[in-house]
């Protein structure tokens, strides 16, 4: 069969046909009179061999090989295919993700497409003080993606730069609380704990909801991070979780201050006297919970605090008795 013919049969064009043949890949078996190749029904075999082959992404070195080896074995050269495919697959999402948060950025001119670049590639340093500076400047210079806010947020391990991102997450309003949402829904605790902390700055209702659903988590520190948020927005249902963080010493100090931000809604204030004075029960818990429980109390307005504080004063442990007596003789004075 000639040249033509087999191009039009095989669809391989005549010049790649040619190249085969000078590369020794698939030289035809014969020549006609006039000197053309003449391709066999083996021939033609062999060339759809090379082109299945090529459809993996062999190169037609190795194309070679594969078919010209009787020792060559596919399991390797497979295998460094299929990693060779994913990394590039990789680098193709992380290319597609890249132009789909610069086109979210809706950038008016080149100028502000390579500031995006710039900001996004700062974002993704090694360097610590580099990201933070990106992080930072995203609200000043040209606007980096909410969706690259909310991945950084999520796996920032520097506390600082978490920090400067969450703020910037802030500045963005709700834009970013879907994501932080599918954070919160991580199966890593971690990643968990880093959105709950990001959406406890964001203000309004939405933000709101989700720290509420947060107070049911699984792990303790994400409850933590939702009820002392909560305790801020006035909302009553943080008050177990901040008692537990007084009497467990886990950022008991913002736990109080938060019980005391709710105090100040006068139908609160006895609910959260009463359910610090009910673990302040002698033999409940120890001598320094007792403290910091009696301590709380100070910031709770109303008869309840007032009277459990009176009644602590003469306490058998003599830390909570003067703890008590000092925290009446404050309230006395204001």
């Amino acid at each position: 069969m000639l040249i033509s013919d087999v191009a039009r049969r095989s669809g391989v064009s005549a010049r790649m046909l040619r190249h085969y043949d000078s590369l020794g890949l698939v030289r035809p078996t014969g020549r006609t009179d006039a000197g053309y190749r003449d391709y066999s029904d083996e021939d033609i075999r062999r060339i759809f061999h090379v082109e299945s082959l090529r459809s993996l992404g062999l190169s037609l070195r190795e194309v070679g090989r594969a078919l010209d080896d009787p020792g060559f074995t596919p399991a390797q050269l497979v295998g460094d295919l299929v990693r060779q495919t994913r990394e590039r697959i990789a680098a193709e999402t992380e290319l597609l993700t890249r132009l789909d948060r610069i086109d979210a950025a809706e950038p008016a001119g080149w100028e502000d497409v390579l500031q995006t670049v710039a900001l996004l590639q700062a974002l993704g340093s090694k360097s610590a003080a580099t990201r933070q500076r990106a992080a930072l400047s995203s609200a000043e210079e040209a606007p980096v993606p909410v969706e690259a806010l909310v991945e950084a947020a999520l796996t920032e391990v520097d506390p600082n730069v978490a920090g400067a991102l969450r703020w910037a997450l802030a500045r963005s309003g709700d834009a970013g609380l879907a994501l932080l949402a599918e954070g919160l829904a991580s199966p890593d605790a971690e990643v968990r704990r880093r959105a709950v902390r990001s959406i406890a700055e964001i203000p309004g209702g939405a933000a709101t909801a989700l720290l509420e659903e947060a107070l049911a988590d699984s792990d303790v520190p994400v409850r933590r991070y939702a009820a002392v948020a909560l305790g801020a927005r006035g909302v009553a249902d943080a008050v177990p979780t901040l008692v537990d963080m007084v009497v467990d010493e886990a950022n008991d100090v913002d736990a109080a201050d938060a019980l005391g931000a709710l105090a100040l809604d006068p139908a609160l204030a006895d609910r959260i006297a009463t359910g610090l004075v009910d673990r302040l029960t002698p033999g409940t818990e120890g001598s320094s919970a007792r403290r910091r429980l009696t301590q709380a109390l100070a910031d709770i307005p109303g008869t309840t605090a007032s009277r459990a504080l009176a009644q602590l004063s003469h306490d058998e442990d003599r830390a909570v008795a003067l703890t008590a007596a000092y925290v009446l003789k404050l309230r006395d004075a204001r």
